[in-house]
């Protein structure tokens, strides 16, 4: 082992391949989680359960590591800022503060000349009502949803008065482009701006969550210049330490529009575990433990898929190539919609 000892906080699968990347480079890993059967406790070195807000947890924690990460940006700013208090936060607190929020998180990157899709805040249905030139469209919360919840497809006026939505929370309406491809960059941000960064994944959704990545992604070279220019952009404007991704949108023109950025490693880049000499978990337990930089190169072509609910149970059973692997995150219970592993397949 080495002297580092890195805190994690979440437990879930996220978690978990932080936690196994930690330990193939000799590193203890203790996990913090709300989640008391939190898949990650089989991963790391030691798990504390606990509320994030818990003072006397968050002692605990920070007591026994060197650094903080986490492995989802929905933990509250504050219980981050003061986690950072005591132990080093990384990405830092900040960072959060601004991706937390849909409004500020596509404000901030517009400041960057940055495309998005166009957007208005809504805070009630008359709000909804003056922005119909944004339709049809997506109306999504400003704060915590992921994975397709709190989120509205409205298609013209006539649905707005069939969708029960809940004005005390604030929503964005964004809209919809005619969408070609989806796109991830993945890149790793280490001290003193360098990079390590992987070429654009291609992505297929379906209900709102990720169900297949490639990589190469089949795209213009137009589009990967610009895509990697712009998630190179944004993690250098954030001063960002660690791996961050930034989504995209191509339309039909070939037009590159930014939807969202994930401050943390990224489910698309999961192939990467295979695909690469150097994965995006190692890259980020390098960058947010000052490790040295190693250079990344891709050795295989890859596919995954994501494992969402019972197809895990096909899976399990599979005989597997020499080129397939297959990650079971252990989580106890199938839910629909919930993700319980993923399939990779490499090629040349």
């Amino acid at each position: 082992m080495t002297k580092i000892t890195l805190g994690i906080i979440g437990g879930g699968q996220l978690g978990s391949m932080m936690a196994s990347s930690a330990k193939e480079l000799k590193i203890k890993t203790i996990i913090f989680s709300d989640d008391h059967i939190a898949p990650g406790q089989m991963f790391c070195d030691e798990f504390i359960f606990g509320d994030y807000n818990d003072i006397s947890k968050i002692k605990e924690f920070t007591e026994k590591v060197d650094v903080v990460t986490f492995e989802f940006e929905n933990i509250p700013y504050d219980a981050l800022k003061k986690i950072n208090e005591f132990k080093k936060v990384l990405p830092k607190p900040e960072v959060n503060k601004i991706i937390q929020n849909r409004l500020t998180e596509k404000d901030f990157i517009n400041t960057l000349n940055i495309k998005t899709t166009e957007y208005k805040l809504i805070k009630n249905n008359n709000d909804l009502k003056k922005n119909i030139g944004l339709l049809p469209g997506i109306l999504k919360t400003c704060t915590l949803g992921y994975d397709g919840k709190g989120q509205y497809k409205i298609n013209n006026l006539e649905e707005i008065q069939n969708i029960k939505i809940d004005f005390n929370h604030e929503y964005i309406l964004e809209k919809l482009v005619n969408l070609k491809k989806e796109i991830s960059v993945i890149i790793t941000r280490f001290e003193k701006g360098k990079y390590e960064i992987y070429e654009p994944i291609e992505n297929e959704h379906k209900d709102q969550i990720l169900k297949f990545s490639k990589i190469p992604a089949d795209i213009e070279k137009k589009n990967f210049i610009e895509a990697t220019n712009a998630a190179k952009k944004i993690a250098e404007e954030l001063n960002y330490i660690g791996t961050l991704c930034v989504e995209f949108f191509i339309d039909n023109n070939n037009e590159l529009y930014v939807n969202e950025v994930a401050p943390r490693v990224h489910n698309s880049g999961h192939l990467t575990i295979n695909s690469h000499n150097i994965s995006q978990f190692e890259n980020h337990i390098r960058a947010v433990c000052n490790l040295e930089k190693k250079e990344t190169k891709r050795l295989y072509n890859a596919e995954m898929i994501n494992l969402i609910g019972d197809d895990i149970s096909i899976y399990k059973d599979k005989k597997l190539g020499n080129n397939e692997f297959f990650f079971d995150y252990k989580k106890k219970h199938i839910k629909p919609k919930r993700k319980m592993g993923h399939f990779t397949k490499i090629y040349k």
